[in-house]
């Protein structure tokens, strides 16, 4: 089996002692960094995450800071969503968007105080178009990657294994808002937030030293818990119809397309640097749209864009993008970009394989 040849380029994070002693079978590269894919299997994973608590290293979510006189302004010239009510302590998530309207990224974004902001990014080199922007507009803000490295809790029991180390105020933290708890005489900030539908935290450990005693800790304080080191599930995800930036969604698709119409604030977002684009496709509609897809049959693996097309007819109407067998829906779930003539739910679709085509049928939603 081939295996990815360490560098520089290539790193490892503030956890990766953890993960490697916690048997995990396979990365992928993610910003530049190590991403646990497989622990013990896909289908195991996904069982234990259902069922258990799990700790996930995403520091592959790398933070870009804007801090300075113009961060706010800067925040609200990167995304269609309006900002004007956003407050310390609270996160949202914002498309962000290129002059044309096309997705830059899809991450979340954490203001930490009126000048200071982090964006929690998904695989993109959005530090380098922040950058550009604020270079090229002479703002008054420093855009840097601070060193922050966010650990997951996810999970069913993910809030009484974080109130074991932060302490039960924890507990009272509302979805997509943070606070900072001690732990071990650092204050750390802890979210209510992560990228699955079971519900957890995310810490944003600042500072590579305190990634292990952390890590530690959450696994001696959970071992009656059955907590085990986690990711990012594909099944999981799938169900729940969470997006993957640069996989089910890219450069080319706007937030409308994506399903993400509803964060896009373009009448009163002003500033945003897509916003004339957006204001067209919000007059217009989408002709194409993020759907949910069953499949019958066996599947490969998804690891390349499959088409769509009208069963019997060699006419393609989308991609699909994202495919897994779900144990608890006994289906294939699926995630795939649909024409509008197409994308109501109950319509049939033929999905072209590697391994050759299989029956399809939009959703009405997400199965999570």
């Amino acid at each position: 089996m081939a295996t990815i040849a360490p560098s520089r380029r290539v790193r490892r994070t503030p956890f990766s002692d953890g993960v490697e002693a916690a048997g995990v079978k396979s990365y992928t590269v993610y910003n530049r960094m190590l991403l646990p894919t497989v622990f013990r299997s896909v289908e195991e994973d996904y069982h234990h995450l259902k069922s258990a608590v799990q700790v996930w290293d995403v520091s592959v979510e790398r933070q870009v800071e804007l801090r300075g006189p113009d961060a706010g302004r800067l925040m609200q010239m990167l995304t269609p969503r309006d900002l004007r009510g956003m407050l310390p302590g609270m996160c949202y998530y914002v498309p962000l968007v290129d002059g044309t309207g096309g997705m830059l990224n899809d991450p979340v974004a954490l203001m930490l105080a009126d000048d200071r902001y982090w964006l929690s990014i998904a695989d993109s080199d959005l530090l380098l178009w922040v950058k550009g922007l604020a270079h090229a507009l002479y703002l008054d803000v420093i855009v840097e990657e601070p060193d922050v490295s966010p650990l997951a809790i996810q999970g069913p029991h993910a809030d009484e294994l974080a109130s074991r180390i932060f302490g039960d105020a924890v507990k009272d933290l509302r979805f997509f808002r943070y606070g900072f708890f001690d732990f071990q005489g650092k204050q750390m900030l802890v979210a209510r937030s992560g990228y699955s539908k079971q519900g957890g935290f995310e810490v944003y450990v600042e500072g590579t030293a305190n990634g292990m005693p952390l890590w530690n800790a959450l696994m001696e304080a959970g071992k009656d818990l059955d907590v085990y080191a986690g990711c990012p599930n594909l099944i999981e995800r799938i169900e729940g119809g969470l997006l993957s930036y640069g996989n089910d969604m890219t450069r080319d698709n706007t937030p409308h397309e994506c399903g993400l119409g509803r964060f896009c604030s373009t009448q009163t977002a002003i500033g945003c640097v897509g916003r004339d684009a957006l204001l067209r496709v919000a007059k217009e509609g989408p002709v194409k749209q993020v759907r949910a897809i069953a499949i019958d049959g066996e599947i490969p693996p998804c690891d390349r864009l499959w088409n769509i097309t009208i069963p019997g007819k060699d006419v393609v109407i989308g991609q699909l993008t994202s495919a897994a067998k779900s144990p608890d829906f006994n289906t294939n779930v699926a995630i795939g970009m649909v024409r509008m003539t197409h994308w109501d739910a109950g319509t049939e679709l033929q999905i072209e394989t590697q391994d050759g085509p299989r029956r399809g049928v939009v959703q009405e939603n997400f199965w999570l």
